[in-house]
């Protein structure tokens, strides 16, 4: 265990973070899917059940990334912080809307089937926006120590 904890802590921050990210984006996705899968069972058309549990996972992710991801917070006010977030995660909702409406209706996947490629792109998206616009660390702690 202390050989897997002395690799991890040389990485560079930008690779522990996305690693930290991709875990806590995992359980946004489980929240994100679940809500999804069960309003779509219970008749809530898949666009808006898309909606409902991109926005409950947005709300699991900025805890998560807030408190366990990202060690550098350039952005003093919170306020401002949490609505670049929000922003950006607004942009991942349009990206997967969109993807969800290629997959759904124009390829034939299940709802639930569909989320999949799409939640892979937008991890993607939101990771490397989030990071660069709110989250970026000091160059000087990009390095591996």
């Amino acid at each position: 265990m202390s050989l897997v904890l002395d690799l991890w802590r040389r990485l560079p921050v930008g690779l522990r973070e996305l690693g930290l990210y991709g875990l806590a984006s995992a359980a946004a996705l489980a929240v994100d899917w679940g809500l999804l899968v069960v309003l779509t069972d219970l008749g809530v058309d898949y666009r808006i059940a898309t909606a409902v549990g991109f926005s409950a996972g947005i709300a699991v992710t900025y805890l998560l990334s807030i408190s366990v991801v990202f060690r550098h917070r350039p952005v003093a006010d919170r306020r401002r912080e949490f609505v670049g977030f929000l922003g950006v995660g607004l942009a991942g909702l349009v990206l997967t809307q969109v993807l969800m409406i290629l997959w759904v209706e124009r390829l034939g996947l299940e709802p639930g089937l569909a989320k999949i490629p799409t939640a892979g792109i937008v991890f993607i998206f939101n990771f490397t926006v989030r990071r660069a616009l709110l989250f970026r660390a000091p160059e000087a702690d990009n390095a591996a120590p």
